[in-house]
């Protein structure tokens, strides 16, 4: 029986519809189309190495953490794919309330452009983290499917831990390591992989700058390690690099420098979790190598308090419909009113967008 392949122009658009109000991903998206993806991505990040070495012009982008619509619009501020090429910091799924829309995107502009797009695995890509923070429960609930959660987490342990661009940025989504002693390290980096603890791989993921600390220092993460601004002035001469690109934490305006702006942290969800009052970013690399950074506003509070309040009524009329409409069927349309309510909830908008551009120098 012949194998039909997707269409992954076709895919994307479907995925792009999601993002719209009254979109729903699984009336729009199977979960074997899925499955496809994923087999499809995992060949290609298997084609290409541990370490992805890259050329200017491109955008960096840090955590997105299922907040769709800030996808999105990043997209339509600075240009879709392959239009523009893009880096992203790893950090895709948990925490927010479309990540399956969220990392589907991604792998699909991935498979569709490999030499223009590029993904970068976060500490959320493991599968002991978006098991317990968001994600599972997410493809469970939604495609009530533990196969394909498991079928994201292959994916996952393929995907390259650091990249490096004209051999001046090097990128990743944590931080640099004690074992770190060379750049060849990063390539012979082995996949698929399960990052052990303790490890450089794990690092790459988990460690954070501290102002601080001096030289190395546990985690009060409970995992990796903090350094401070001498190791990160230390390892930029060993390794003979200008910066350290990375994310993993949320930082006010987006981006913040570290180290004499030797190191940068970049954070591209913004308003984070609800909860937050962060801005986002995402850096420009030109083909000079200089930086700047575009800056995206979180809604003001009346937006958000406005959206956060027609979410909880939807809720509750969704629940009370089920109730008076028995058990018979209730799940499916719990799902699908649920994910109306979630996909609705986008603030995909012009009106919102209060970007503004500051060069790095």
């Amino acid at each position: 029986m012949e194998v039909v392949e997707l269409d992954y122009d076709n895919l994307i658009t479907r995925l792009l519809g999601v993002g719209m109000a009254g979109g729903r991903l699984t009336k729009k998206v199977s979960e074997l189309e899925l499955i496809k993806l994923c087999a499809k991505a995992k060949s290609v990040f298997v084609s290409q190495s541990s370490l992805i070495e890259l050329h200017p012009p491109l955008i960096v982008c840090g955590d997105i953490h299922g907040q769709y619509s800030d996808l999105l619009r990043i997209f339509d501020k600075n240009g879709f794919p392959p239009d523009t090429n893009y880096l992203f910091l790893g950090d895709y799924v948990d925490r927010g309330i479309q990540n399956i829309e969220t990392i589907s995107l991604l792998l699909a502009y991935k498979v569709q452009f490999p030499e223009n797009f590029f993904l970068l695995r976060g500490n959320h890509e493991t599968s002991s983290i978006n098991r317990v923070y968001g994600f599972y429960d997410e493809v469970n609930r939604r495609y009530k499917s533990p196969r394909l959660w498991n079928v994201y987490q292959v994916v996952f342990n393929w995907m390259p831990l650091s990249a490096i661009i004209s051999g001046r940025i090097l990128c990743m989504h944590g931080g640099l390591s004690p074992l770190l002693n060379d750049i060849e390290q990063l390539r012979r980096i082995g996949r698929p992989i399960d990052p052990p603890s303790p490890s450089l791989e794990l690092d790459l993921l988990w460690s954070d700058p501290d102002q601080w600390t001096t030289g190395w220092q546990p985690s009060n993460r409970g995992v990796s390690c903090v350094f401070g601004q001498d190791i990160v002035v230390h390892m930029c001469e060993k390794l003979q690099i200008d910066l350290i690109a990375r994310a993993h934490q949320v930082v006010q305006d987006g981006y913040e420098f570290f180290a004499n702006r030797r190191l940068v942290t970049i954070f591209s969800a913004p308003h984070y979790c609800g909860q937050f009052d962060n801005a986002a970013a995402s850096m420009s690399v030109s083909e000079d190598l200089s930086c700047a950074f575009k800056v995206y506003r979180p809604a003001s509070k009346a937006v958000r308090l406005a959206a956060k309040q027609a979410e909880e009524s939807e809720r509750i009329r969704v629940e009370r419909k089920s109730q008076d409409e028995g058990s018979d069927g209730e799940e499916n349309r719990k799902e699908e009113e649920k994910e109306k309510s979630n996909e609705g909830n986008n603030n995909f908008k012009d009106g919102e967008e209060n970007g503004e551009e500051k060069d790095s120098d």
